[in-house]
């Protein structure tokens, strides 16, 4: 089964966070609905449910057409384009906004910019490892490693 590389790193790429996502969005069903607390992030959901996993495949196809980088490195650059276009998508929704030096979610939750870089560079960590190690077995698993 050496055909279609590209779609088997399409597949290996999107499988990570098509299964985190289903977790995440089973656990806010739970949440929100099942115990009644009231956290509405409807609009900015379907962000993370349509877009992330695809941005996965994509990117892990650029990585076995290219292979100009360690996959680790690789992934880690995607929160590159995730952050922006994520921050954008809720701005766009009303989901966030700028305010006397920091992001305001909800119209409640003040997030200063420090921490938004500490986050940042935590999810660059994250991303390594879940590239290095997850994506890297499903690469190897279907034979495009």
């Amino acid at each position: 089964m050496k055909s279609h590389p590209y779609l088997r790193a399409y597949m290996a790429g999107a499988l990570v966070p098509t299964i985190f996502v289903m977790l995440v969005v089973c656990a806010y069903t739970i949440i929100r609905y099942g115990m009644h607390v009231p956290f509405a992030i409807e609009k900015g959901i379907i962000f993370p449910v349509a877009f992330v996993p695809n941005l996965f495949g994509v990117w892990n196809v650029v990585h076995t057409r290219f292979h100009g980088l360690p996959l680790g490195v690789h992934g880690a650059l995607l929160p590159f384009i995730l952050g922006p276009c994520g921050l954008w998508v809720a701005y766009c929704v009303g989901l966030a906004e700028l305010h006397q030096g920091a992001l305001v979610y909800f119209g409640a939750i003040r997030v200063p910019y420090g921490l938004v870089a500490v986050g940042f560079i935590c999810a660059l960590v994250v991303y390594y490892l879940v590239w290095k190690y997850l994506v890297g077995f499903l690469n190897e698993l279907v034979g495009i490693a």
